[in-house]
């Protein structure tokens, strides 16, 4: 029953009458003959390292190897507790969870790449705050992980989740768009408006080249986590309150695609070219190779 695009998912579940999660947990029950605990357990594991990786950076501070980044989700994490922000303690705390994971990650920790380890954060920060705020519990955020998988397998499919091809585009805007369909689910949204949501966020970020700075996922990585899980909320509620994308999903990751692949090279992970070759750019990537010799 596996779809080959957005618009083939949403008949299969429609026809079945199932939900995202649903048609992602038979997907991965036929391809790998696990049954269904076996798959909620591994899922389970999961979002525990997800979980650990969203807030070991708010408790204390966290720093990459590199030096690059380090202790931003622990500030943001202490401005959250200060009482006084502009956009809510829902924005505030998943701000801070983008952080946290990009800096465990970058500190060599433990992450899950959902889909990739330079979008690490979305996902998990997205998931975790808005279970929290709906008071989820944790098989409703399993069914959630579930639920953006099938959103990311289409995505996989038809175009691409990796920088080096398509630019951050294709890794922060396919985390935001798994994010912000599996929250769409997890408020009683049907999967045509999950799939609206994806649709909204990667059109959003159309076009976003991959240039970290020294070649490490880290500047301006860690910053554009933070905005993809911030696109990833505010359009799932977008989504909720009945606006719909004018562009359909399948025609927006074609479009993702086509435009990854129009990318030139120094624009696709390589540091060569964006903000890994501005002058700050530059020396600190020769900061980090210098320390290195």
């Amino acid at each position: 029953m596996f779809a080959s695009n957005g618009e083939e998912l949403i008949k299969i579940c429609a026809e079945n009458n199932i939900t995202l999660a649903e048609y992602a947990l038979k997907v991965e029950m036929e391809s790998s003959g696990a049954s269904k605990e076996e798959i909620y357990n591994k899922m389970k594991n999961t979002l525990a390292v997800m979980k650990y990786s969203a807030e070991e950076g708010m408790r204390r501070e966290v720093h990459s190897v590199s030096g690059l980044i380090g202790g931003d989700a622990y500030r943001v994490n202490k401005y959250l507790e200060s009482g006084v922000n502009l956009t809510g303690d829902v924005m505030v705390k998943a701000m801070a969870r983008a952080l946290s994971s990009s800096e465990v990650n970058a500190s060599m920790g433990k992450i899950v790449a959902a889909p990739t380890a330079g979008s690490c954060g979305i996902l998990p920060a997205v998931i975790l705050t808005a279970a929290e705020k709906l008071n989820k519990d944790e098989d409703e955020m399993v069914n959630a992980l579930l639920a953006s998988s099938a959103v990311g397998m289409i995505i996989a499919k038809n175009a691409t989740l990796a920088g080096a091809e398509g630019g951050c585009q294709a890794e922060c805007g396919s985390a935001a768009a798994m994010a912000a369909a599996a929250v769409v689910e997890m408020m009683g949204g049907t999967p045509e408006m999950a799939l609206n949501a994806g649709a909204i966020v990667i059109k959003n970020i159309l076009g976003l080249v991959c240039d970290p700075v020294a070649g490490l996922v880290e500047v301006p990585c860690a910053k554009r986590n933070v905005a993809g899980a911030v696109s990833a909320l505010t359009t799932a509620d977008l989504v909720m309150a009945g606006v719909m994308s004018k562009i359909p999903f399948d025609d927006v990751v074609s479009a993702m695609y086509k435009i990854g692949k129009a990318m030139p090279a120094e624009l696709r992970e390589t540091a060569l070219g964006g903000c890994a070759a501005t002058n700050r750019g530059i020396i600190l990537s020769k900061k980090i190779f210098d320390k290195n010799k």
